[in-house]
């Protein structure tokens, strides 16, 4: 059961019980994230992140954490490229004793000067170890060469020079800026009372200023061309992409189905083809990013050296072939695995809490199981191939290769798919 409802100072709340699970999950999100930062400040809303569990004015870091603990709970956070979230997963009978948890870091953080230091210390540890892990720094390479060095191009983290100059003005300003009823979602999951969860959300959120300052950002523009990041590694790191749809395109189920038929699972395309056939990767796999104004449709492989080149080849035949190829039973197939994933991933109510709160970010709605199941069952090959063909035909990917390659083999620029 689905419902949607304000509190009192305004902010929504979206929430869906469930039967027959033991579980809450509830979490405060809040539409801002590294896209939203100023470049000098890349970084702020990740390390934000991290000060919400330094202590409040009534509980201290340890605290925070024994009283989760005692209590057998999870509380956690991430930040996004356009999200920061915040929440708390725990037995429905301890309901009550996780949201006032999750208030207090949510609106009583202190953030002292002491604890920010030490933050700023583990989280360029945290840097340090995308840097260290190279399936992961070629994502975020791979974003610069697309967008740039500011937006939605910066990395989560921050960088070690723009993390250094973050201070305790600088992280209560954001709070001030973006932390108000306008930005803020609240969605719930899982087995509770609707009017005691509403009684409860009224009087630990309530002190939330109201308003905020929505941040406006500009569609960028998507860029061109291949670049290689030379690095002594054992293996090459490949990023290929073409501009994607976003979130809430109208197409996106055809969109959703072309990534699994690609390299979305082990009888996909490029996995059949490039791993099992002829033994080139041992990891490939496509990926379809979509965010408010923009998406990626991209592939990730990781090869040799002496390989590289043919790796890039391949996936970019099977890219620009893809429109015209497309058959009956791969359609079946991809709506089936798309399916399943749903109704799998939907049985906890950590996901479902994820779902119901990107549904009111992107759409303003929510979408029953039921619907999005007809949606995927409506796709037909014609459709498919249509919508293929818009996603695909005249575009010119962004290469982007870290590891140990000399030179410029790949060219400048990629020709058109």
């Amino acid at each position: 059961m689905f419902r949607k409802e304000l509190l009192e100072n305004g902010i929504t709340v979206v929430m869906e019980r469930l039967s027959g699970v033991r579980s809450f999950t509830a979490g405060i999100w809040v539409k801002v994230g590294s896209r939203n930062e100023p470049g000098v400040k890349n970084g702020i809303s990740h390390f934000l992140e991290h000060m919400f569990f330094k202590g409040t004015a009534k509980r201290s870091a340890k605290d925070i954490a024994l009283e989760i603990d005692n209590i057998g709970g999870d509380l956690n956070a991430f930040t996004s490229k356009e999200n920061t979230a915040f929440y708390v997963k725990v037995l429905d009978l301890h309901m009550e004793k996780g949201i006032d948890i999750l208030s207090d870091i949510f609106c009583h953080s202190t953030m002292r000067d002491e604890d920010i230091e030490k933050e700023r210390g583990v989280i360029k540890e945290e840097i340090k170890m995308v840097e260290d892990t190279p399936d992961d720094m070629v994502h975020d390479l791979f974003n610069i060469d697309i967008w740039g060095k500011t937006g939605i191009g910066q990395p989560v983290l921050g960088t070690r020079e723009t993390l250094k100059d973050i201070g305790r003005t600088d992280l209560t300003n954001h709070v001030k800026r973006f932390y108000g009823t306008k930005d803020t979602i609240i969605a719930c999951a899982g087995s509770f009372d609707p009017q005691k969860l509403m009684g409860v959300l009224n009087e630990k959120m309530g002190s939330l200023r109201r308003g905020s300052e929505p941040s406006h950002v500009h569609a960028p523009s998507f860029g061109s061309g291949a670049k290689v990041y030379k690095k002594n590694l054992s293996e090459v790191h490949i990023c290929i992409g073409i501009e994607g749809f976003p979130q809430a395109y109208p197409k996106r189920y055809e969109y959703y189905i072309l990534n699994t038929i690609l390299g979305a699972g082990i009888s996909s395309r490029l996995f059949q083809d490039i791993r099992e056939k002829r033994g080139l990767v041992y990891t490939i796999y496509s990926f379809a990013s979509s965010y408010s104004d923009t998406g990626i449709f991209g592939v990730y492989a990781g090869t040799g050296k002496k390989k590289a080149e043919e790796v890039v080849s391949l996936t970019l035949e099977h890219l620009g072939s893809l429109p015209e190829t497309l058959e009956q039973a791969e359609l079946d197939r991809a709506k089936e695995q798309l399916k399943g994933n749903l109704v799998l991933g939907l049985e906890s109510t950590s996901t479902r809490m994820q779902n119901i709160a990107k549904q009111e970010i992107y759409f303003g709605r929510h979408f029953t199981t039921q619907e999005i199941i007809e949606q995927i069952d409506a796709v037909s090959l014609p459709k498919l191939k249509e919508t293929a063909r818009m996603l695909i035909k005249g575009k010119s990917p962004v290469l982007t290769v870290l590891g140990p390659i000399e030179g410029q083999p790949f060219g400048d620029t990629l020709p058109p798919l």
